[in-house]
């Protein structure tokens, strides 16, 4: 009999899911309620509570997996049972994604089964020391503080504003523009349109998700935007951050303002993953991270 029950996830949720994600102290960037409510669409990701234990599921393509079970350390294995109970009634292969280091070395020792474990680099978050995208010192990001130079040079009038209501609207409005020209180019990639669609979910629902934000704007006209949240008690985590791409400099640019004037108290930002794209792994790359966070596919062997 499957006793965990999913329900679709929605805004109204954020509130009591979010006490589950303090439970514990992660680093892997999809374990908030903004990650899960703004790819549930694109990843069928849904939840449920059963005995103070948060699961959830995701299903892509014809993958059906179970994210990390967010609980108290010890009932992780009570969680497990649950999920592999879950999955067996459905007759699908137990399989675990997105997990943690740390719970994978408890499920080295779980006493019902044996795992499978594997990691994939383009899955791996980069995190940046904060006082380094703030100020952009020394020989190793010199580039980097050359374009910021030349950025503010070609664009004296441009300006910083945090993200409020009014922006929001100009924002909708200039990325609609930039995926356009994106789908032009290349129009047989799906990814674009669920990107496009789940940012702007994201600023819809911008205040209720209590996310911070900010744009660089010159003459009314959005060059740039970011936003992003508190992960944990040290480590922001930035969820998007868009620019035009006709703009030389312009992601440097907001990339130094946003942490400058929003993250300033936290000693690590965590700026997800490449997906394994070329481009925005050498861009990442390029900021030097002091540490990736890996994310495990543990499958159940029996």
């Amino acid at each position: 009999m499957i006793t965990i029950i999913f329900n679709e996830l929605t805004i109204n949720d954020k509130d009591r899911l979010d006490s589950f994600f303090k439970l514990n102290y992660h680093e892997n960037s999809h374990l908030n309620f903004t990650n899960l409510f703004m790819w549930r669409k694109a990843y069928n990701i849904m939840w449920c509570i059963e005995d103070d234990i948060l699961y959830f599921k995701a299903k892509f393509h014809d993958s059906e997996f179970a994210l990390q079970p967010l609980c108290k350390k010890d009932r992780l294995f009570e969680a497990i049972d649950k999920l592999k109970a879950y999955f067996n009634d459905k007759n699908i292969e137990f399989t675990l994604s997105g997990l943690e280091e740390n719970i994978v070395e408890e499920l080295k020792n779980y006493p019902n089964g044996e795992f499978e474990f594997s990691t994939n680099r383009d899955d791996d978050d980069y995190v940046y020391n904060a006082i380094d995208l703030i100020n952009l010192s020394g020989r190793k990001f010199h580039s980097k503080k050359n374009h910021l130079n030349s950025f503010r040079k070609n664009y004296l009038e441009a300006k910083y504003l945090p993200i409020n209501n009014d922006i929001i609207t100009l924002c909708k409005i200039t990325i609609n523009g930039w995926y356009k020209k994106r789908l032009a180019l290349t129009p047989d990639d799906p990814f674009i349109g669920a990107e496009r669609d789940a940012i702007i979910e994201v600023l819809n629902n911008f205040e209720q998700l209590k996310l911070k934000g900010g744009a660089l704007f010159l003459v009314n006209k959005v060059m740039a935007f970011t936003f992003g949240e508190q992960l944990n008690e040290d480590t922001a985590v930035i969820h998007v951050e868009k620019a035009d791409p006709d703009v030389n400099g312009a992601y440097t640019a907001i990339n130094q303002a946003f942490v400058a004037n929003t993250w300033q108290d936290m000693t690590y930002i965590n700026r997800e993953e490449d997906m394994g794209i070329e481009g925005l792994r050498k861009a990442k790359e390029s900021y030097r991270p002091v540490k990736m966070i890996k994310k495990f596919t543990a499958i159940f062997k029996g």
